[in-house]
């Protein structure tokens, strides 16, 4: 069998990126990518469905998230490239799977740009009530796409930072929350409101079950630290340290802030009108405070959109350089930075300008909806091409890998099986129909566009071909 077959080659394709980001920084772009618009704005909306009983919605959306970080830990520290997943799937499964997963979570980041944006005018409304939402889609866009075109490093500096804001608020707002809750004499303040107005079930479980999906969209960047492998300088030591802090914190934030939020803002004041932090200190009344929390979610949705821009920019890239995609959007500039593919990911902000105009109520859930389907089937195939990774590998005497997905295969089945029960619920929740309503479409769009594909590109199909066939023993 040729040479061109065997797995380095798919690292090989994706080589020129620069490998400059540090373990903190990799642990820092996926808590960027995750703590943003679903903690600080998405909760609210997630508190609307489930009244208290969301904390159960984001344990069990914590279950499903940790299962898939074991997945990917194992596969990542295998195979450190910047198409991740999507190479994954290719080599592992078939060139449709590589295909497609790649496709779609790229539709998704586009669209995830989209729901940033969207939120940042939210945001930036508490200041500035009658500038046009347009005005701040422009400046914000503008400064993020400048410090995605520089370099990985100070891509890297300026998400490290912005993290570190918001992770510092979270922090502050769970001392400080706790100290009011467990401190203050104030009876509308408490542990009742876990039960007040309905109990903690104000919407029966089908309300919880449905926040199970919006609590997904508030994990997913996560997976981000997998596609970022490419670039980081110890990826084999870097990754699993990074998923494994991340996921915590994440864990750690999204539960204790949401139970302390609860007790102080009753769950039917924490709409998604405005974030209810917010709200939260609106209610103790604090002098300034509302408005530097404002200005630390606002920092938030700037870093996940600064996140998405990175790996949406890199799914390009990898794309390109599997035969999938142009071969144009594979070029990267002097200080490895692929400008035209982040000239091509930048589309979402247009998608979010036009919906901001038409329908401004709307733009952040039908956002949501758009942008969570690619990336709930990227999660998805992720478990199933675990499956059939773990078994490859094993078979064709693979090294001891030094991160394992427990509960093989059991673990990995449940973690697929409850993701995609979570996800075909929403077919029966009116504002989230159009995860499936549009999702499934594109995804026989990006299949009808793969077997197009396949036809006029008969040398690029066989050597992706010949990866998912390959049984050398990888390296």
């Amino acid at each position: 069998m040729s040479n061109k077959t065997n797995v380095p080659d798919i690292m090989e394709r994706e080589k020129g990126l620069t490998r400059g980001l540090t373990t903190r920084q990799l642990a820092m772009i996926a808590i960027g990518g995750a703590i943003g618009t679903g903690l600080f704005l998405g909760s609210g909306m997630a508190i609307g469905f489930a009244g208290p009983s969301v904390i159960v919605s984001y344990l069990i959306g914590a279950v499903i998230a940790l299962l898939l970080m074991g997945c990917l830990a194992e596969m990542t520290v295998a195979h450190p490239t910047t198409g991740s997943f999507g190479a994954h799937a290719e080599r592992y499964i078939n060139p449709w799977a590589g295909f497609s997963v790649r496709y779609a979570y790229w539709f998704s980041l586009v669209c995830a740009i989209g729901t940033e944006v969207s939120a940042m005018s939210v945001y930036m409304k508490y200041w500035f009530p009658d500038v046009p939402a347009i005005v701040w889609i422009a400046i914000f866009s503008a400064v993020l796409i400048y410090v995605n075109a520089t370099s990985v490093n100070l891509f890297g500096s300026v998400e490290y930072w912005f993290s570190m804001i918001k992770v510092a608020a979270i922090i502050l707002f769970i001392v400080f929350g706790a100290y009011v809750v467990f401190g203050s004499s104030n009876p509308e303040i408490g542990p009742q409101n876990f039960t007040n107005n309905g109990g903690f079930f104000p919407n029966g479980l089908w309300g919880m079950w449905i926040a199970i999906f919006i609590s997904l969209f508030s994990y997913l960047s996560i997976e981000m630290i997998a596609v970022s492998a490419g670039e980081a300088k110890e990826p084999e030591k870097a990754v699993p340290m990074a998923l494994k802090s991340a996921v915590l914190r994440l864990i750690l934030f999204y539960i204790i802030t949401l139970a302390l939020m609860l007790m102080v803002v009753p769950w039917k004041s924490a709409g998604g009108d405005a974030s209810p932090f917010v709200k939260v200190f609106q209610i103790i009344n604090i002098p300034g405070a509302a408005g530097i929390m404002n200005f630390v979610v606002l920092t938030a949705a700037l870093s996940a959109m600064n996140s998405q821009l990175y790996i949406s920019t890199r799914m390009v890239f990898s794309l390109s350089r599997a035969g999938f995609a142009p071969a144009k959007l594979g070029d990267l500039s002097k200080k490895g930075v692929p400008l035209k593919a982040l000239a091509l990911s930048t589309i979402g902000i247009a998608i979010a300008s036009y919906i901001n105009i038409v329908a401004p109520d709307q733009s952040f859930v039908v956002m949501i909806s758009l942008s969570s389907f690619g990336a709930m089937f990227a999660w998805f195939m992720i478990f199933v091409t675990h499956l059939f990774f773990r078994r490859k590998w094993e078979q064709m005497g693979g090294r001891k890998l030094p991160v394992r997905m427990i509960g093989y295969p059991y673990l990995t089945i449940f973690g697929a099986a409850l993701l995609a029960c979570v996800v075909l619920s929403t077919w029966f929740q009116p504002e989230f129909k159009d995860t499936l309503t549009m999702g499934f479409p594109l995804l026989i769009l990006i299949s009808i566009a793969y077997f197009i594909w396949k036809k006029a590109n008969p040398a690029a199909y066989e050597a992706s071909a010949q990866q998912s066939s390959n049984k050398d023993i990888p390296s």
